[in-house]
Formats: C-alpha cells, structure tokens, sequence
C-alpha cells in the first residue's frame, strides 16, 4: 500500500521493491544534547527498523532485492567491511525471503583483534547462517565487486540462481531510492508534528543513504541543506561521488530535478585518522548521545556523524537555535566489535563530558 510519502515520490513505483517490514520510523526531540550544542536537535530513528537490529540499509535492501526476486533467485551475494551492517541485514532479508546469503568480508580496516574480527556484525552473520568469505583489497571497490561476480558465476554452474548486489560507483544505485523514500517520509512527519528544520545530517559513505535522501528531497521541492559526514573518503572525493550518485538516484526516479554541484555538502573534519578508527570527537560524541539522551551510537557511522554535527555546530555552520534532524542510521552491533577501543578510552577518561 502506497504511503504519503510514496505519493509524493511516485517515480518509486517505476522499481521493484520487497517488503522488509521498513514503516515509518519515528522522529524524537533530543532536547538535553540539542540544550548543550546551543541548537534544537530531532532524531530520526532508523536504527529502530525491526529486521535484525534495523539500521539505514534496510531501506536500501527493499530496492536491492526487488529484481532479485523478479528473477526467482535463491542466493544473494553482497560485499563489505569486516563489521558491515549492510551483509548483516543482506543475511537477515534473505533468510525472511527463504534464500541462501554469500557475504565477502573486506579487510579495510587496519585492526587485526580477535574481538573486532569475530564479534559484532560478523557474529550475527554467523548466526543468521551466512556462507562467509574474505577479501584482502578492501578499499579497492572494482575487484570486489568482480569477485563477487566471480562466486556467482560458480554458484549458477551449480544450478543456482544467484543475485548479485553490486556497491561500486560502476553500477546503478538501486538502494539510493529507499532514502529517495526517507526524505518523503521525513517531510511528512516534520510537517504533522509542525516542525520545519534547517539541517539535515546524515554520514555520506557509499553514497545511497546522503545522495538518495539529497535526491529526494530535491525531487519534492525540499531545499533544506543537507549535511553529509565524511565517514569514508575525503570532502573532495566524496563530493565528487554524491554529486554524481544523486543525479544518478534523481534518474532512477524519472525526476528531471536540477542537482547542482552547491547541493552536495560534505565534511570531513572528523575523518582522521579514517574509516572505522575512533577519533577523540567520535568518543565524546558516542558518551554524549548516550549519557545525556541514551541514545546509542556506533562508532564507524552514527557516531562519526553525530560527531561531525557536533563540529558543524562548534564552528557555526549550524547556528545558534537552529533546528536539525539527525539522520540514525544504526550500526550497533559494531560497539560490540570495538569493545576493546571503547574500554580503554572510558577507562582513561578520554570520553568524559566536556563542561
């Protein structure tokens, strides 16, 4: 069933879609951390979708799996870091669709611990049965992508029907359109609780969640500014990456909307010293959420972004008593894999709240 938000983007309805049980995720006041940054702050909670712990790609997997099953398919292959929550929620969104999941483990990150290599997403995924397998090139997006096609050729000459979730810049963003769908979804509830914000901040990765949400927004006449946080490459490579994903998702909405070079906004002042590393403002900003509003972060996106808000605010690119909607795209299975980065620094105090 069509929601309001479908109605206002009814390009959407051009692509197949499965249903993983994505409604409409609430959006909540945090007043305490809003009061302490000088700003009204509101939380959009996609970390409370209901499918294996929920989080940002659980929208994106709806469009992704939508031609898997025009094409009957019975395995799904997907890519990403050690802690991904992308083969997290592949896993799980296959299993609910009764198909086997093959996940390529990428090693990007340059942590070699027992806890952070067998914890977290990578537990779950052993528990939601995914056939697991490792990958050493991990910032190299083209090979892993290829080798993911090189599984699956081996799968169908087994008599599988396999579908292959391809991530690299190569390929159509499919799951750009499910935060196309969040942007419509944001505007209808901000409009019902009256509230009219004048940021977004969402983490800018891959680029499906910030150019989807920023191709949506546009697609609907929302010219709000939307804030995308470095969490993997640099502002000027991100940049580069947004600006031509956007356009890309606007396409797939069938959506002639202009996107400017000026629409895509990107920060990388909290990158250092780069994905899936813990920074001192990643800290404070993971103790922050969580002991002012109990609001649970992890430490390679939500915590990252909420971190780059924090810095936004602090140099006056968000201005005092502005209002912002903080995009949560979950991720929490991953405090669990950096158990060991997070103890030290509680323990030491490095995470202690500033006055």
């Amino acid at each position: 069933m069509p929601t309001d938000a479908d109605k206002l983007l009814p390009g959407l309805a051009r692509h197949s879609r499965v249903d993983l049980g994505v409604q409409p995720t609430p959006i909540e006041p945090l007043h305490r951390l809003g009061e302490k940054l000088g700003i009204k702050l509101f939380v959009k909670r996609d970390d409370t979708a209901t499918l294996a712990m929920g989080g940002n790609k659980v929208r994106q997997l709806e469009y992704y799996l939508g031609p898997a099953k025009e094409i009957d398919a019975d395995t799904v292959l997907i890519t990403g870091a050690v802690q991904s929550n992308f083969t997290r929620l592949c896993t799980a969104a296959a299993n609910k669709l009764g198909w086997h999941a093959v996940v390529q483990l990428e090693d990007r990150v340059p942590k070699d611990d027992f806890i952070y290599n067998h914890s977290g997403n990578v537990l779950l995924n052993q528990l939601l049965g995914a056939e697991l397998h490792y990958f050493p090139e991990g910032e190299n997006e083209t090979a892993a992508d290829a080798n993911l096609d090189n599984l699956a050729e081996e799968l169908t000459s087994r008599g599988h029907t396999p579908y292959v979730i391809h991530l690299g810049i190569d390929h159509p963003p499919l799951g750009g359109l499910g935060y196309a769908q969040c942007a419509a979804e944001c505007l209808v509830q901000l409009q019902d609780m009256q509230l009219t914000p004048d940021h977004i901040v969402i983490p800018s990765g891959s680029g499906l969640t910030h150019g989807g949400f920023l191709a949506g927004a546009r697609s609907i006449d929302w010219q709000i500014p939307v804030h995308g946080i470095c969490v993997r490459r640099d502002a000027t490579q991100q940049h580069a990456r947004i600006l031509q994903r956007t356009r890309e998702i606007a396409t797939l909405l069938g959506e002639v909307t202009q996107i400017n070079r000026d629409d895509v906004l990107v920060d990388d002042q909290v990158l250092h010293p780069g994905y899936g590393q813990l920074n001192s403002a990643v800290m404070t900003a993971l103790t922050e959420a969580a002991q002012l509003e109990a609001l649970l972060l992890d430490p390679v996106y939500s915590g990252r972004t909420m971190a780059g808000l924090i810095s936004l605010a602090k140099r006056k690119i968000i201005k005092q008593d502005e209002s912002v909607l903080f995009i949560h795209t979950g991720g929490l299975p991953a405090l669990f894999a950096y158990q060991k980065d997070l103890a030290k620094q509680l323990q030491n105090g490095e995470a202690s709240l500033s006055g």
